[in-house]
């Protein structure tokens, strides 16, 4: 069954989803190397989920530091 337009949010899905699909579990388990060539696809060990974590504005110790420069340039003069 599908969801009505109306229903639907703007832009997808803002937060981490905490479930896998069969394929993205797969892989996962590729990179972290607990995946044998052959295996079953059924009955997967579980899969820890990653979560995106923010990354903190840098824009304000460049500009700190650029007027911390600039403020020993005038008092040098």
């Amino acid at each position: 069954m599908s969801i009505d337009k109306s229903l639907k949010s703007p832009g997808g899905i803002q937060r981490t989803r905490n479930v896998l699909t069969r394929g993205e579990r797969i892989d996962q388990l590729i990179e972290e190397g607990r995946w044998q060539e052959g295996q079953s696809a059924l009955g997967l060990p579980k899969v820890l989920v990653k979560r995106v974590v923010a990354g903190k504005k840098k824009k304000k110790k460049e500009e700190d530091a650029g007027n911390e420069q600039e403020a020993q340039e005038t008092e040098e003069t």
